[in-house]
């Protein structure tokens, strides 16, 4: 075993040598200021590709006067900076230039705040609004080619359940800068129903042009920017009977797979959706709630990722079904144009990953290759659309996948299971993400529908798991240590050290401490799961923003950390696992992301990402 270990141990950090780079966003410096009590918070991004002794030197510009130096000697260690002499009367500006042996060098980005602007902390993006609609699920990406992030909107209107009947609105996405700017919209149309488990649309530089696509299900009478109509817009495949077991329910018609351009909102290609619906009775499989029903409800649960599968190049994955009959449809984008690459099928019960999955999925390297595997609640498919392994745990609603574990190589693999209807097994489980071993477990033959792990104590290593119904806190070997927290729905990186925080609903916990942000006049979505519209690192340094929507929906606030760190750790955004969970973190019902390394008290520095930014 010891053998073993070692081995595994020189084969991770001997990776980066073996394998080839990963295509990854090129970014500018991501640099913010907020101002704080008449003094400014300014904060920037180290890259993943930045050498160890890059140094940064920051320098504001009030009013119309000479760029002056902020810092007295070049800055090497946490790239964030109270700025107490800036005069808060004046037009202010900052921006950074490395630093290498003494020679400065100009970076891209700036960040300005006016004149006498009142103190506030979070930048406002208003919103084209629409009678009737939210702001929910957001995902964001370079969609203008400038290295700063832009975000893309799920306007969501009145959605159903696919358990329940009823007619939905139709979906609409709608995309802007993180300066305010409107760039375009989306309507989905009627024959794609709104709703949590339906609209699942992923946002990446699938092509390595600089400029991310939104992918997405399309159905006759989609409509782009431009006007442009996916299929035939005068069909209606909603069923109207109001007496009928499907009423609202789309059931019939042809359904589609479309790419959008980012930077146009304009169709770049459409084909058919894989796979298509053929028998909807036929989606059911082993165990509990996996039996198959004629009303739509196992057929139409989507969920949907970006992976690496070759280790290079983005693909896109688009998943029907979980409760029992699982496909999952890789895609890749080459010239404009999207190509099937494997699909994967458990086809029937007496497949043992029928009714594996999940209401989310995870994207990681679970077996070291160099390429992505999806974690799919009890199961895991490998890089080449091949079942890998399933514990046979049946699906659940929570998911969580990193090094949780420090002191055992590779990475784990915690979630929570919908044990129901006679069936048995463990409600919480913890298990080795590379051969699905079993390292922890409880909750038996109960049905648990929330759970979170994490390093949230920073005053121990490795992470811990709570879940709904828990009596405590545990540490990853499945001791008690403590009591849980009373929130089991989402994390942040927030205050300066390593370990995270509690995020739910508008306000932030630190766990032991209690309350330390609250989003004043900002509200979450999704109910009591109380989720953001998006939660990662898309400004300043390695803390990740909240974004929220306002009370009454006008706009959406991004919120940034003035906690100064000491810790220099290059954006999340450049490990490829964290930005992969970006992209899927709005799917079904979202989870937190998580790095590819053990991030938390008594971490290692970070791995240097095996990437290669493009253009």
């Amino acid at each position: 075993m010891k053998k073993y270990l070692i081995a595994l141990l020189a084969f991770q950090l001997s990776s980066t040598l073996l394998f080839s780079q990963r295509q990854m966003e090129s970014l500018d410096r991501g640099l913010i200021a907020v101002k704080e009590n008449g003094r400014f918070y300014v904060s920037w991004r180290v890259l993943g590709t930045d050498a160890d002794n890059l140094a940064f030197n920051l320098y504001r510009k009030s009013g119309t006067n000479t760029p002056i130096r902020v810092n007295d000697k070049p800055i090497s260690d946490a790239t964030n900076l109270i700025d107490e002499k800036a005069n808060p009367t004046e037009n202010n500006s900052w921006f950074v230039k490395t630093v290498v042996n003494g020679v400065e060098k100009q970076t891209k980005g700036s960040f300005s705040i006016p004149a006498n602007s009142p103190d506030k902390n979070y930048l406002s993006i208003p919103l084209k609004g629409i009678s009737g609609y939210t702001p929910n699920d957001c995902s964001t990406g370079d969609l203008d080619g400038d290295g700063r992030y832009d975000l893309v909107v799920h306007m969501a209107g009145a959605g159903k359940d696919n358990s329940f009947t009823g007619i939905s609105d139709t979906p609409v996405f709608q995309a802007y800068t993180l300066e305010g700017k409107f760039l375009w919209e989306i309507n989905l149309g009627k024959n794609i129903r709104e709703g949590a488990h339906y609209t699942q649309f992923m946002v990446y530089d699938l092509d390595g042009d600089g400029i991310a696509e939104l992918v997405c299900k399309t159905a006759d009478g989609t409509t782009d920017s431009a006007n442009n109509v996916v299929g035939d817009a005068s069909k209606d495949w909603r069923d109207l009977n109001k007496n009928s077991p499907t009423y609202g329910k789309i059931l019939q018609g042809l359904e589609y797979l479309t790419v959008f351009d980012g930077k146009t909102g304009k169709i770049v290609h459409t084909v058919p959706y894989i796979p298509e619906r053929g028998d909807i009775g036929k989606w059911g499989g082993k165990g509990g709630n996996g039996k198959n029903d004629n009303t739509g409800n196992r057929v139409d649960r989507f969920t949907a990722c970006i992976a690496y599968l070759d280790g290079v190049h983005p693909s896109v994955v688009m998943c029907r079904g979980y409760y029992g009959r699982i496909v999952m449809a890789a895609w890749d984008f080459k010239d404009k144009q999207l190509t099937s690459k494997w699909v994967f099928d458990s086809k029937n019960g007496g497949n043992p990953y029928s009714g594996m999955g999940n209401h989310g999925l995870s994207v990681a390297d679970v077996d070291h290759d160099g390429k992505d595997e999806i974690i799919f609640g009890a199961m895991v498919v490998d890089n080449d659309g091949k079942g890998l392994y399933t514990t046979g745990f049946r699906h659940g609603d929570a998911l969580h996948v990193s090094d949780l574990d420090p002191e055992i190589p590779g990475q784990e693999v915690f979630g929570v299971h919908e044990i129901e209807e006679g069936t048995k097994g463990p409600g919480v489980a913890l298990f080795s993400a590379a051969d699905g071993k079993v390292l922890f477990t409880a909750m038996e033959d109960q049905d648990i529908g929330r759970g979170v792990a994490d390093n949230i104590d920073s005053s121990r290593v490795g992470a811990q798991m709570w879940w709904s119904g828990s009596k405590g806190l545990y540490d990853i070997k499945g001791n008690k240590i403590g009591e849980a927290p009373r929130s089991t729905n989402f994390l942040i990186y927030w205050d300066g050290d390593a370990s995270r925080e509690i995020l739910n609903s508008n306000y932030i916990d630190k766990y032991g401490k209690g309350r330390i942000f609250t989003a004043e006049g900002a509200r979450s979505n999704n109910g009591s799961k109380s989720t953001p519209a998006l939660s990662a690192d898309i400004l300043g340094d390695w803390r990740e923003e909240l974004i929220l929507r306002s009370e009454d929906n006008s706009e959406l606030r991004i919120y940034s950390t003035t906690i100064p760190t000491a810790i220099r750790q290059y954006t999340l955004m450049h490990d490829s696992q964290y930005r992969l969970a970006i992209a899927w973190q709005n799917v079904g019902y979202n989870q937190p992301p998580h790095t590819s390394f053990y991030m938390g008290t008594g971490m290692k520095p970070a791995p240097k990402p095996n990437i290669k930014l493009v253009p």
